[in-house]
């Protein structure tokens, strides 16, 4: 999917970028981008109350980043 078909692509396209990494050595880097985008993204929307369906896909998008974590990075699986 193309970054202008994306909704929020100041954080979902780093995302896919992350997901479609098959270069373990490269992984953990754009995880933590992803991670650092989210948390930034999350700070801005917290100044107001706006925008739920963005905090869902934010959701949605830390689920999938502890997945890769987990499955690819070996993490453990604190849940």
């Amino acid at each position: 999917m193309e970054a202008e078909q994306l909704d929020y692509p100041q954080w979902q396209a780093p995302l896919q970028d992350a997901i479609l990494e098959f270069n373990l050595d490269k992984l953990p880097a754009k995880v933590l981008r992803v991670e650092t985008l989210i948390f930034e993204r999350l700070q801005q929307l917290q100044a107001t109350n706006e925008e739920a369906r963005e905090r869902q896909a934010i959701n949605d998008a830390l689920e999938i980043l502890r997945t890769v974590k987990r499955e690819r990075l070996q993490f453990p699986d604190w849940e």
